[in-house]
């Protein structure tokens, strides 16, 4: 904290310095000034908390220095210490905020008085400045997001759809009187790791950017607002209402700005032109439409509009007025032309070609047209049936013209159905392991999003054969284990183990040598064959032995051992302990 002591005589100024107390009032740097002008000067730069001055001074007197300090240094607090007895000079103190007025000579305790009030009453002022302060900022962060929520009911919650209309109008958020408007959706991609890495991997912070780009370009000319919307997943939503240039135009001139910000361009999914605010729900499913019904392979297409809505004709690309009535919609030539009564159903879908010009329609790929190329791709495994059935999808698809979101993610799905098939025939009770691994292994290397902001064919093929291999993979290398005699040799045992086993009898049973035995059993249990057979029936009996009622020689004999003086001798060898302290142990 600072003061300053403003006094024309240098004896004043050094009497006030060493007879208040400044550690104790917590100040920790003390200021001079000679006369009024100079210490608005340092007011200026220095910006005390306190000042203690005369009244009469030779270069801006005490009463201007105290009407300069009220009108542009407010927070300041101030103390008079003078050596005339006027009533003027003390009532021109009190109407400008002044803490006291002191007469000289100066007495410590008086003056000291008379600090400690101003600084707490400054303190006390700066806490509630800042307490002000702090909850503007909160405003300023609750603002937007009360804001987008309320825009967001307007689409989602009719019940209180209209008072969040007021609400909204009230605040200037939106201008009075609109009847219609377009809703516009803008894709956006959380898988599009080089554009979120410029933002720290902070989703909300990016969504943060393009609202505010798009808004650059549509709040000055009171065209429409961009927010957040918080209905479902994360999307951004445009709120397209006033009449001017078309809305493809108006989409152009969004993107560059993205395009010049972010290094990016966006597509953008319009709804036809509806009743405002009632058919907002339905215009946001038609503009989420619209997205997933996009050609992929129309690149240079930003702009894909609702359903029978032709893109390229004028009434589509006009944009919409705000009329005091009725619906506003676009006419043949672009103007803006009534449309009572007219709603959003009635409509036929825009079929898998997306809104493609002069309605035309391509004959879209099934995945049943290529099932059976993938299965046989599968079963063969082999790089060059995997390569082939996977380049062959992406021709056709590339071929026929139409790749849309909405068919990647039925292809997709279709996908995982074949297979879930051919894990369930091959593997039986096994499936559900096996379809836990390769589910693991999609979290690992996922497919490229359906909707991302760019399209690749080849990526799409790298997914498809990825997939394939995977699978062909798992199934190969579960068929060679279930073919493996060690498999069913170490089954047989499992099930036979009470029986005189020998090697000589599984190797003549399985039809391999007794050297392949040996040497596979220390390869994979790093114990030999008859080591093993004794393993398996010591942990039986130790499960035999939970069952008090069964006595150590029946145990032997259940498990093998005719002998219980050998089995005990053998039990103790593998556990450590004697049967008796093990079964002891246990029932403790």
């Amino acid at each position: 904290m600072k003061a300053l002591i403003v006094d024309d005589e240098p004896r004043v100024r050094k009497a006030v310095r060493l007879l208040v107390d400044w550690e104790q009032h917590g100040i920790q740097e003390i200021l001079e000034a000679g006369s009024g002008n100079e210490a608005i000067g340092l007011i200026r730069t220095e910006k005390p908390a306190l000042v203690i001055m005369d009244m009469m001074m030779e270069s801006g007197n005490g009463v201007e220095l105290m009407t300069w300090v009220d009108e542009f240094a407010g927070t300041t607090k101030f103390i008079v210490v003078s050596g005339h007895n006027d009533f003027d000079f003390v009532r021109q103190t009190v109407r400008h905020g002044g803490i006291d007025y002191i007469l000289k000579p100066i007495e410590a305790d008086m003056i000291n008085n008379a600090v400690s009030k101003a600084v707490l009453a400054w303190r006390t002022e700066e806490e509630e400045r800042r307490h002000r302060q702090h909850q503007s900022l909160k405003l300023n962060e609750i603002k937007p997001i009360l804001g987008e929520k309320l825009l967001s009911a307007l689409i989602d919650d009719r019940v209180n759809a209209e008072a969040s209309l007021r609400r909204l109008s009230a605040d200037g958020v939106l201008p009075p009187q609109i009847r219609a408007a377009r809703l516009i959706l803008v894709q956006t991609d959380s898988g599009n790791n080089p554009l979120l890495r410029r933002f720290g991997g902070d989703s909300e912070l990016l969504y943060y950017a393009i609202v505010n780009i798009c808004n650059e370009f549509l709040q000055p000319e009171g065209r429409g607002i961009a927010f957040r919307y918080w209905g479902g997943p994360p999307e951004i939503a445009i709120l397209l209402w006033a009449a001017g240039e078309s809305v493809t135009g108006l989409i152009g001139r969004i993107n560059q700005g993205l395009y010049l910000t972010l290094q990016f361009r966006m597509h953008f999914g319009i709804s036809r032109v509806c009743a405002f605010p009632g058919e907002l729900s339905a215009a946001r499913a038609e503009a989420a439409e619209a997205l997933l019904r996009r050609n992929l392979l129309r690149h240079e297409d930003y702009c894909h509009y609702a359903a029978d809505e032709p893109a390229a004709g004028a009434g589509a690309d006009a944009a919409v007025d705000w009329v005091p009535g009725g619906v506003a919609g676009a006419g043949p030539d672009g103007t803006a032309g009534a449309m009572p009564g007219k709603g959003l159903g009635g409509f036929n879908g825009a079929g898998p070609a997306g809104g493609m010009p002069g309605g035309e329609r391509a004959a879209t790929l099934s995945f049943a047209d290529v099932q059976e190329d993938w299965r046989l791709a599968v079963m063969s495994g082999t790089p060059e049936a995997l390569s082939a059935a996977a380049q062959h999808w992406t021709q056709e698809l590339s071929r026929r013209g139409v790749v849309t979101p909405q068919m990647l993610n039925a292809w997709k799905a279709d996908a995982l159905l074949l297979r879930g098939r051919l894990v369930r025939a091959a593997l039986g009770s096994g499936a559900d392991s096996a379809l836990a691994e390769l589910e693991q292994l999609d979290r690992e290397n996922p497919s490229p999003q359906p909707g991302g902001y760019s399209f690749s064919l080849f990526a799409w093929r790298d997914w498809s054969y990825t997939f394939m291999q995977q699978l062909s993979q798992l199934l190969s290398a579960r068929a060679l284990k279930e073919r493996n005699p060690m498999t069913e040799i170490i089954r047989y045992i499992e099930q036979n183990y009470p029986s005189d086993l020998s090697l000589q009898e599984i190797a003549g049973k399985f039809q391999v040598s007794r050297e392949y035995i040996s040497r596979r059993f220390k390869q994979e249990h790093g114990i030999n064959f008859s080591d093993y057979i004794v393993t398996v029936r010591i942990e039986k009996a130790k499960l035999l032995m939970q069952n008090p009622h069964l006595k150590l020689a029946q145990i032997a004999e259940m498990v093998g051992f005719h002998d219980v003086k050998y089995f005990s001798k053998v039990f103790k060898k593998l556990t450590g302990h004697s049967p008796k302290d093990y079964r002891d142990q246990a029932e403790h």
